[in-house]
């Protein structure tokens, strides 16, 4: 076997110590995609107000990230324009109560919420919720949730990504694009997946299982 192939080889493939394959770092950086419907996530006491004292969140189906799961529960809310009767509850319960929807569903709302990423809800608009057993009006937030992309701690070090670190990615297809201002999320508790709301998936033509690739 040549010098010159068994360079090529080597950098092309790596084998780390668990004996996994990888691409060398001249690989593209493809990441699978989740486009993320309206989804409302509820503090435990909001979860007992809306279902009832002691109620719970019961799962439904798992999420891409683990420990996460959509509910079987769902809430309508109310906005000063419009509502939508059947908004699925992600889980478990939260600190805090906070509502996700795309720039149309703000719009159908009669709401103008700021881009955030989840857990930033400081002055946003509020909503009512209603559910079978009472309901309960938050005076903040709803948001639109800023493109991300959940990163385990090992794929972030093995691309050189840092937490809150701001990509572009690339997407494929009839109606390509590049999104810019994705906020890398690293945590040892994350699974690698990229999340953008109905709105840019439907612009880009991307459907969940597609995969974008980092470009910067």
């Amino acid at each position: 076997m040549s010098r010159a192939f068994l360079a090529l080889y080597w950098g092309y493939i790596l084998v780390c110590e668990k004996g996994w394959l990888f691409m060398s770092e001249a690989e593209s950086k493809k990441v699978p995609v989740g486009v993320s419907a309206r989804h409302i996530h509820l503090s435990q006491e909001h979860v007992e107000v809306l279902f009832g004292a002691g109620a719970k969140l019961t799962e439904f189906k798992p999420l891409s990230q683990p420990g996460q799961f959509a509910a079987n529960e769902t809430v309508a809310v109310f906005g000063p324009k419009g509502s939508f009767p059947k908004v699925r509850i992600l889980g478990p319960a939260r600190k805090a109560t906070q509502l996700e929807v795309s720039r149309t569903d703000a719009f159908s709302l009669g709401l103008n919420p700021p881009v955030r990423e989840s857990g930033n809800i400081e002055n946003t608009p509020g909503i009512r919720i209603v559910g079978p057993a009472g309901e309960v009006t938050v005076d903040h937030g709803v948001i639109v949730a800023a493109r991300h992309i959940h990163f385990h701690t090992s794929d972030a070090e093995r691309w050189g990504i840092g937490d809150k670190q701001l990509l572009k990615v690339r997407v494929g297809g009839e109606r390509g694009v590049v999104f810019e201002q994705v906020v890398a999320r690293v945590s040892d508790s994350f699974a690698l997946d990229m999340h953008i709301d109905t709105d840019e998936g439907n612009a880009a033509g991307v459907n969940t299982g597609d995969f974008g690739e980092i470009v910067d």
